[in-house]
């Protein structure tokens, strides 16, 4: 009996990483030289936010988007704090709003001009004042407005109410002491009711963020976690830390049960720090490591083996931090799935690395772009601390398209398939599902497509052919990049179709064998 190997079919199964060329990177920016295992950037679509080295207090560069290239030394900071900064955050729901923490043990928001800066930024917004000890995380809440988070050196998580017209805050709202030692990382799901932390205590909590209650404690010798990352809605988390021999590890936990791993992933022997990243919209999940030259990539499902390793994207530069863009960010015009911004201290250097779905069509993919969080909150702070919960407001990733309603994200990725049924994109949806099943070509039957359908694809576009292939609807590669991908698939696609064919041969010996068996019961036939 042959063996064959068990082939998994995924559309992210090709994704590579792009670096941005020389010009399009930012150059000569004096990156911070601090020891803390954090991001040290924060991306949303208008602004770069990067911790410096500052003397006499710490700041933090601000800088548009589009202004790559040699910054100017003298170039304007964001200072006002008495100690070195920690960490930054986007508000998620303004674009010109910030928060920064500090050793000088605050928290301090920022609103940031439309304009370029031209002096150094002193005058912040408010001020948060309640911790004892430096402050090492700060973290916005993913749905309600004005509800901020941080944690400090003083084992304690503080939630901030900001809709208050105080300039400076002195008391949260609720201050959670359950942590025996420094928080590493905090992680909301997706409509922010429940928070995950990572300690140095080696404990991962799950905290219900209001009470301030622990839901679920994991006493798990064999990984010591660093790190913790909610799954989106798949309820399960996954940390990243060490196992008891030391070597880099992930780990995946149910959430509703923190007594054992669901599995866990030996990765290597190094000692940087690993920041994971999910993209819930795709269910990839990105693996960072501090002080790496690479970027590992996996793809999560419900089922086992949870963890699919797709593949790896490498450099030659190790990054100190990283940044990551929005999805509302992303340039859907060339497939880009993923944005991160790879913080290079050894040349100064922010090298931005696009993560891309490698498609011959240069319309718009629907099928790689669900729709995703928007920048509107679907609660206040108010309604949120009153006990409310709702999920995210979403938006289409579709140039033009408007917020939709508020409404659950499924647990799995599933194709989303416009509902008008005049729409081009239904038919193109169907043709896909039907060549994936095998029951037909990559196009509806003409005997079974709608009227509307032809006529709106003689008014849509020509079709030119060439060799019986349409030249617009699959172009030819353009770059080496592009043709190593196209053979990828082919390569996939031959796979696919020598495992149909040894099906076939042995469905068609089993008839053969059956008509003889029935011959030589029957002579008479």
């Amino acid at each position: 009996m042959s063996w064959h190997p068990q082939y998994r079919s995924s559309k992210f199964r090709h994704v590579f990483g792009k670096p941005a060329s020389k010009e399009n990177c930012y150059d000569s920016v004096p990156i911070t030289h601090s020891v803390q295992d954090n991001h040290f950037c924060a991306v949303n679509p208008h602004f770069i936010a990067v911790v410096t080295e500052c003397t006499g207090g710490g700041a933090f560069l601000v800088i548009p988007l589009h202004q790559t290239g040699k910054l100017d030394p003298h170039y304007p900071k964001v200072c006002g704090h008495r100690g070195n900064v920690l960490d930054v955050k986007w508000n998620p729901f303004n674009d010109f709003e910030i928060a920064s923490c500090s050793e000088d043990a605050t928290i301090k928001l920022w609103d940031i001009p439309k304009q370029l800066l031209t002096k150094n930024l002193t005058a912040f917004r408010k001020e948060l004042v309640g911790h004892a000890r430096k402050v090492g995380l700060v973290e916005w809440h993913p749905t309600a407005a004005n509800i901020l988070f941080s944690s400090g050196y003083d084992y304690k998580v503080m939630v901030w109410n900001l809709d208050s017209k105080e300039t400076v805050i002195m008391s949260p709202v609720k201050t959670i002491n359950c942590h025996q030692d420094v928080i590493l990382s905090m992680s909301f799901n997706t409509n922010g009711s429940l928070l995950a932390t990572a300690c140095k205590d080696r404990k991962i909590r799950v905290l219900d963020p209001r009470a301030g209650t622990v839901l679920q404690e994991a006493n798990y010798k064999g990984h010591r976690a660093s790190k913790v990352l909610f799954l989106g809605n798949l309820k399960k988390l996954l940390s990243t830390g060490t196992s008891r021999w030391n070597n880099r590890q992930m780990a995946l936990w149910d959430q509703d049960d923190l007594s054992v791993p669901v599995t866990e992933v030996d990765l290597d022997g190094s000692s940087g720090v690993l920041f994971p990243f999910y993209d819930a919209d795709t269910s990839m999940l990105y693996v960072v490591g501090k002080g790496d030259r690479n970027i590992h990539y996996y793809e999560i499902s419900a089922n086992k083996p949870h963890l699919n390793y797709l593949t790896e994207y490498h450099s030659y530069n190790p990054q100190k931090g990283i940044g990551v863009m929005p999805k509302r960010g992303l340039d859907v015009s060339s497939c880009e799935i993923f944005r991160f911004y790879k913080l290079i201290t050894t040349k100064s250097l922010i090298e931005p690395v696009s993560m891309i779905v490698p498609r011959r069509s240069e319309s718009y993919q629907e099928d790689i772009y669900p729709p995703t969080a928007s920048a509107q909150p679907s609660l206040t702070a108010q309604e949120w601390l009153s006990g409310m919960n709702k999920e995210p407001v979403l938006m289409s990733l579709r140039p033009g398209a408007e917020p939709l309603s508020p409404q659950p994200l499924p647990s799995e990725r599933t194709l989303s398939v416009p509902t008008d049924p005049t729409s081009p994109h239904l038919l193109n949806q169907t043709g896909r599902l039907l060549a994936e099943d095998g029951r037909g070509p990559f196009s509806l039957p003409e005997e079974k497509a709608p009227r509307w359908a032809a006529e709106h694809r003689l008014e849509e576009k020509k079709t030119w052919l060439t060799d019986g292939f349409d030249i617009f609807e699959c172009p030819p590669p353009k770059t080496e990049n592009e043709l190593l991908q196209m053979f990828y698939r082919q390569q996939d696609e031959i796979r696919r179709l020598r495992e149909l064919v040894t099906q076939r041969e042995v469905q068609a010996k089993q008839l053969e064998l059956e008509i003889r068996n029935l011959r030589m019961s029957s002579p008479r036939l």
